[in-house]
């Protein structure tokens, strides 16, 4: 599986290497994209960036939608938000977290590619999907929180939700091809709270 790819899993004592290995990968993919766009992402390009073999790619990713969304998970992966006990405030936690690394140079190729491929991608778009619902896992599982606490209504759609909470963001930095602030994420959180929030 890509997530397994992601991380590199390698058992015994040649892990550290490995993990170096995936590191040097990914790392290159995320320079070239930056620099010079999807169009420089090419197996040979990043064996060369990263100072690798390209059986060493391969045997890790064996496409370049693999190598991609792994490389897109390395700076945009799921999250982990603790119980916060409050909705507001566990909802600013992934908003903020997103927008801190939507920030990083290179993000918005990277994200415009990501969602390209998928596109292209035909059967291959199971592998999109994986990682955008592992992408997305923290925000349901604070809907539901919110949910159980009795702050969001319970007749509230998890997936369309958590749709509501990451499109802005994503649409902000990738087709308005502005930076998303803190600003932008105090409305949202005020705007997703109004809308899905039990009223007194």
């Amino acid at each position: 599986m890509v997530e397994k790819q992601g991380r590199g899993e390698v058992r015994g004592p040649g892990r550290p290497r490995e993990e170096r290995v995936t590191r040097a990968v990914l790392d290159a993919v995320v320079a070239l994209v930056a620099e010079q766009g999807m169009s420089a992402v090419t197996m040979d390009a990043v064996a060369l960036r990263a100072e690798v073999s390209k059986p060493a790619i391969y045997r890790r990713w064996p496409t370049k939608q693999n190598l991609i969304i792994a490389a897109a998970e390395s700076r945009i992966g799921p999250l982990s938000v603790p119980d916060l006990g409050d909705f507001r405030a566990e909802l600013r936690e992934v908003l903020t977290a997103r927008m801190e690394a939507y920030r990083r140079p290179g993000t918005d190729r990277l994200i415009a590619g990501v969602v390209g491929l998928a596109a292209e991608a035909g059967a291959g778009r199971s592998a999109y999907g994986a990682y955008t619902a592992r992408v997305m896992g923290e925000t349901r599982r604070i809907l539901e929180r919110g949910i159980d606490r009795g702050e969001v209504r319970p007749d509230t759609d998890i997936g369309t939700a958590a749709t509501l909470v990451a499109a802005p963001l994503v649409f902000r930095l990738v087709s308005e091809q502005e930076l998303p602030d803190r600003r932008l994420v105090d409305e949202l959180v005020e705007l997703v709270a109004r809308a899905v929030g039990v009223r007194p």
